[in-house]
């Protein structure tokens, strides 16, 4: 099946600044007072409530998002897998993908479809064999683009080997990505690798840029304290206290103090911009005022 796509860099270059991503949906969804599954995350509500999701894309729409992400962050093989939520895996992930399409309308918005890492983000050991992350990463991708994204949004990425499966299949299979990374305070990825090797070997593989996401400003401060980078590249930092649980994540960044934060950030290489974790549609909204007045 063939899709018209949207070509993310010749939009970014017709806008003449930063693309705007949407904010987070997980938690936002967890402020809808709605739970998630163990292992599908807030996806599991693409099945039980799709107009509820729909609504946060239009919401997000709204409020001047560019990119609007598909909430796959747990429709990948492995999660689903594990949870077993009663239709095959790529009808997960169309009806998933299918719902920030119908949201998107006939607007000229770009579509990324969210690849998560294939367990836990914040989990240091992987449990599934080299042979069980190629599978997940590999199947996922391809899902997600036979459903019809945009390009390939490799987020939240933290191990070596997963950077680096899906990086390569991107490459190979000609498919437009960006790779976003999470990394400690030591500016390494939870694998124990340099974040500034992990880039540089990114870099190889001709990503559309490297975003940051689910860290805090300081955290990213640090990194480029320390570096220059060189590749185009994007953000989406934490809005919220301490760690995302199942319950609840508490919004402590309000949408002014985070426009503050990331204005010294921004410059000629910067590609996309948005908040992650416990953000809302009032901090796009307030990113896009920022957009407005400086471009």
């Amino acid at each position: 099946m063939s899709f018209k796509r949207t070509d993310i860099v010749s939009r970014q270059n017709e806008l003449g600044r930063p693309l705007l991503l949407d904010g987070a949906m997980g938690s936002y969804l967890l402020q809808k007072n709605l739970n998630p599954d163990k292992y599908l995350w807030q996806s599991i509500h693409n099945i039980k409530h799709p107009k509820i999701v729909k609504t946060v894309y239009e919401e997000y729409i709204d409020a001047g998002a560019d990119i609007i992400t598909t909430n796959t962050f747990r429709t990948n093989p492995s999660a689903v897998k594990r949870s077993n939520p009663g239709i095959t895996n790529y009808e997960f992930v169309k009806l998933s993908v299918d719902i920030a399409i119908q949201a998107k309308r006939n607007l000229n918005l770009i579509i990324a479809g969210s690849n998560p890492p294939a367990e836990d983000c914040y989990q240091r050991q992987r449990t599934l064999t080299l042979l069980d992350l190629e599978y997940n990463h590999k199947k996922h991708i391809e899902m997600l683009w036979n459903s019809g994204v945009d390009f390939i949004l490799n987020e939240t990425f933290t191990h070596w080997d997963e950077i680096e499966i899906a990086s390569k299949f991107c490459n190979d299979s000609k498919l437009p990505f960006i790779i976003s990374f999470y990394f400690d305070e030591d500016l390494k990825l939870l694998s124990g690798e340099p974040l500034q090797e992990a880039i540089n070997f990114v870099s190889d593989f001709s990503p559309i840029a490297v975003g940051f996401n689910c860290i805090k400003v300081k955290t990213y401060k640090k990194y480029i304290d320390h570096f220059h980078l060189q590749n185009k590249f994007g953000f989406y930092f934490n809005c919220g206290t301490g760690e995302v649980t199942d319950e609840k994540l508490i919004c402590d960044i309000e949408p002014d103090i985070y426009i503050k934060s990331i204005k010294s950030l921004i410059n000629y290489n910067t590609f996309f911009i948005g908040s992650c974790c416990g953000s809302s549609p009032k901090h796009t909204a307030k990113l896009k005022e920022f957009l407005d007045e400086v471009y």
